[in-house]
């Protein structure tokens, strides 16, 4: 019997070599959780056909020696990255039948890394939302109690870690929809600094804003697939080029006055405090710091991301890709086949963008908008020169019920409130499982580090001492 509760990238490749069991033998035992589980968890969109040949190929190149970073590591794949030859359908029925015509950069250097694809997970609708109850094909539930939500946009990859359906997964965030999830689920979260890992042959939803990241169940195992996938790339021209690693201050910030806001749980409070100490324990010092725009990191987010969707989502028309409403005429083509194949959460946010972009109305949102994200981006430059990392809650509650917020979009909203701000500053966020409810079915709970631009070497250091810390 394989032990999937404890397992990680450095044990798997050490049986492997050791020949305690094959990746044939992982797989199986990962696609036996699936059937146990995923019926009622709807974690996978798709469990792929050729799994075991895959994991097959994999034992040959293990037999003859070959030596790759994540040779027989099974990932799962959110449903937005394109794998070529798969149906990529970014959880949108406008995309149902869609295969991707070439592998996102992400994937070949995953593939290049002799990665195994379990499959494709459930994800918000083209990654509009944060409880996975916006796909087209069905909610994913958490694997700690199934009447709450996985969190969103990335749910079904938070779910196949957090489920012990896979070892290592892929998600996309924009606003938090890797860190969330994890929080969650009970996994590590990892979002790079902006244009650390490229986005060529993801479906995009906020251009300045989105980033694909691992999970995994420990700091270590992030680490190494972040060192596989990140890397410059002139395919995407965001794309930038790493700087060298700074030595750290052994400092984390805090801002007391985040946790006065309305709607933050007692046992989120309670945990972070909790982690606080843990920190110390691990030889850190807490400072607090003034980060005095921080408050309007949610409003201006919700001005550029919809405006940002509103224009990314215009390719989206059943013209050159994907399924397509016949209508009268033109008009009527695209008229149709948006009203019925997209759903009511990509509508919303589609208007909301266009109107903050329409004459009369871009200065007076968008513009103002940009300007404060500056305002906030140079708070957080100021508080990295004393500290190395800011710590908050990773989301505000525990996991929700599943249709608790789904009536009311602004409460759904503000679970974003801690993890937008590293998207509008482009920095570094990782979210680490941090402790449990006190509830008959303990939900897990997270905390989030943010660290400065490019130094993102610095939140696995201070994750792993935090996970030693215990």
């Amino acid at each position: 019997m394989i032990d999937l509760e404890t397992l990680t990238i450095e044990k798997v490749r050490k049986a492997y070599k050791d020949g305690l069991y094959s990746c044939e033998d992982l797989v199986k035992a990962y696609l036996a959780e699936i059937e146990k589980k995923d019926k009622e968890m709807h974690a996978y969109l798709e469990v792929f056909g050729d799994v075991l040949e895959q994991a097959k190929e994999a034992d040959k190149k293990i037999k003859e020696g070959i030596d790759l970073p994540l040779l027989g590591v099974p990932f799962a794949i959110k449903d937005n990255i394109l794998i070529k030859g798969r149906i990529a359908s970014s959880a949108s029925k406008i995309l149902e039948n869609y295969k991707a015509t070439y592998d996102a950069t992400v994937i070949k250097k995953l593939k290049d890394a002799g990665a195994i694809f379990i499959g494709r997970t459930n994800m918000d609708e083209f990654a509009m939302g944060g409880s996975t109850e916006n796909s087209a094909y069905g909610v994913t539930k958490n694997p700690y109690e199934a009447g709450r939500v996985a969190g969103g946009s990335s749910g079904g990859s938070a779910a196949s870690v957090g489920g012990k359906m896979a070892l290592v997964a892929l998600g996309s965030d924009t606003g938090g929809s890797i860190r969330q999830p994890a929080s969650f689920c009970g996994a590590v979260g990892f979002k790079p600094s902006y244009g650390r890992v490229s986005r060529f042959g993801v479906m995009a939803m906020g251009s300045s804003l989105d980033q694909i990241g691992p999970f995994a169940s420990n700091v270590s195992d992030a680490e190494i697939v972040d060192m596989v996938i990140a890397g410059f790339d002139n395919n995407d021209s965001t794309s930038v080029k790493g700087v060298a690693q700074k030595s750290l201050k052994k400092k984390i910030g805090i801002v007391p006055k985040l946790l006065e806001m309305d709607g933050i749980a007692k046992e989120v409070k309670d945990n972070f405090f909790e982690s606080v100490e843990r920190f110390k324990r691990a030889g850190y010092e807490i400072v607090e710091v003034d980060l005095p725009n921080i408050s309007y990191s949610l409003p201006v987010y919700y001005v550029l991301m919809p405006a940002e969707v509103s224009s990314n989502m215009a390719r989206f028309d059943g013209v050159k890709f994907g399924s397509k409403i016949e209508g009268a005429n033109l008009l009527e083509d695209y008229m149709k086949t948006r009203a019925e194949l997209l759903g009511k959460e990509v509508k919303r946010r589609i208007l909301l963008g266009t109107y903050v972009l329409s004459a009369g109305y871009y200065d007076a949102y968008y513009g103002k908008a940009n300007r404060v994200r500056e305002l906030i981006k140079k708070d957080f430059d100021k508080a990295f020169e004393v500290v190395d990392a800011v710590l908050t809650p990773t989301a505000p509650t525990p996991a929700f019920k599943i249709g608790e917020k789904t009536n009311n979009p602004i409460e759904m909203y503000l679970a974003d409130i801690f993890t937008v701000t590293a998207n509008l500053i482009g920095c570094p966020g990782i979210s680490i499982p941090s402790g449990f409810t006190k509830d008959e079915k303990p939900l897990p709970l997270g905390i989030q580090l943010v660290g400065a631009y490019l130094q993102d070497g610095s939140l696995f250091e201070i994750g792993k001492d935090f996970e030693r810390a215990e």
